[in-house]
């Protein structure tokens, strides 16, 4: 087999992940206000996603070094396949319910993918090995949004079944040609206890001064920017009566400008500035972006606001990652960063349904500046953050590459 093979096929798994993820951000909004949704309900579908994740991916990963990663890798893509299918076929909001909760218990696979870097690469190669689940999650959320987009013409169903198909193509690529990377037996004593809840690390973490208030500004940034995420296509639609087309191009657009900004343009930033300006400066920029398009009537100003705020979160995101990173040893990365993420998904559960819930009983703009003002305070915590490293890498330096290999969250590329 050749050697990159299994790094492709688990490039194509991820890839397919957020693909499905991109063309649902425009998608489930439109599906679920046309089987009789409030908007309150459609932030419930996306926080239904993201609890159901939180809730597999440790388990996932425990089963993965239990089992071995190829079988929880092919049991997460039949989950993704049948949320999909499910979803196509879906006229009555429960249905979309049980669609959305298993493709959040399929999606919790990434951290088995990045097992099963781990297992195949050294560690000299595996920082590049790393760079290809970033790139796969860039380009599922400039494609999926505009692969929603185009196929949204021939009805709601049409996206959702073109995923389940992507999907169950990756499913049996994956039967074929991924061959297992461990086997529990292999592993030293002990490797294959259970890993520790990040939940349980939380509270000593949260003790730490510096950390404390990283993390701190790490549940605020994503729940600010959920809101953005899961009210972008209700928004548009009340304030601009657009449909899912314009949704996904749009979104697909602003999916490029985020790209090229974590593909170059944040090492020259963080260079130049250092990571903890560029944090701050970046959260003012989506604040600003965000606040004013709140009160836009005006559709080329509205994507014009847009821009500064996608490509301040675009800084935002990578500078966030690679300061908390710098607080914490070489032997507790995995337990620190295990927690930011855990924060990130929390965020992520609570975001849509303040979102939504704001759209639903106040209107639109409430939404996006009540997101605007959490950025801001997010902004002015970060600014007086003490300690937190703030240095003008050289470039090619650790801090620097830290900073840009970090990588997006899932959907850091847009605002």
């Amino acid at each position: 087999m050749p050697r990159n093979r299994p790094l492709l096929i688990i490039f194509l798994i991820v890839f397919v992940n957020l693909l499905g993820f991109g063309i649902i951000i425009p998608l489930l909004p439109f599906y679920a206000d046309h089987v009789g949704a409030t908007p309150l309900a459609v932030g419930l579908l996306f926080a239904a996603y993201s609890v159901s994740q939180v809730l597999a991916t440790p388990v996932l990963g425990n089963l993965s070094d239990r089992y071995g990663r190829r079988p929880v890798l092919l049991l997460s893509l039949l989950g993704t396949v049948i949320s999909f299918a499910l979803l196509a076929v879906a006229n009555v909001l429960w249905l979309l319910f049980v669609a959305r909760i298993i493709d959040g218990l399929s999606g919790g696979n990434i951290s088995t993918a990045r097992a099963y870097i781990s297992d195949v690469t050294e560690e000299k190669d595996r920082a590049r090995a790393y760079g290809l689940i970033g790139a796969a999650f860039g380009l599922g959320f400039i494609f999926g949004p505009a692969l929603g987009g185009l196929l949204a013409r021939f009805g709601y169903s049409a996206p959702a079944t073109a995923a389940a198909v992507l999907a169950a193509l990756a499913l049996g690529l994956t039967w074929v040609a991924l061959p297992e990377s461990h086997q529990p037996g292999a592993l030293p004593a002990g490797q294959n206890a259970r890993r520790p809840s990040p939940w349980r690390d939380l509270p000593r973490l949260l003790t730490r001064p510096l950390l404390g208030r990283l993390l701190l500004v790490n549940l605020l940034y994503w729940a600010a920017f959920a809101v953005y995420e899961t009210t972008f296509a209700l928004f548009a639609k009340a304030r601009f009566n657009w449909g899912m087309s314009q949704v996904g191009y749009l979104l697909a657009a602003l999916g490029v400008v985020g790209a090229i900004v974590q593909g170059g343009l944040i090492g020259m930033v963080v260079r130049r500035l250092g990571e903890k300006t560029t944090l701050v400066g970046g959260l003012f920029l989506a604040a600003a972006g965000l606040g004013a398009a709140a009160f836009i009537r005006s559709v080329p100003i509205f994507i014009l606001v847009l821009l500064p705020a996608a490509v301040g979160a675009a800084l935002s995101s990578p500078a966030l990652i690679a300061l908390i990173s710098h607080t914490a040893g070489p032997a507790e990365q995995g337990r620190v960063q295990g927690v930011s993420g855990a924060l990130e998904s929390l965020g992520r559960v609570i975001g849509p349904v303040w979102g939504n819930g704001l759209l639903g009983a106040i209107g639109e703009g409430a939404a996006y500046f009540s997101a605007a003002l959490v950025m801001l305070l997010v902004a002015l915590i970060a600014a007086g953050v003490s300690g937190a490293h703030d240095v003008r890498a050289p470039a090619g330096s650790a801090t620097t590459d830290k900073a840009r290999e970090a990588g997006p969250g899932p959907e850091a590329g847009q605002p």
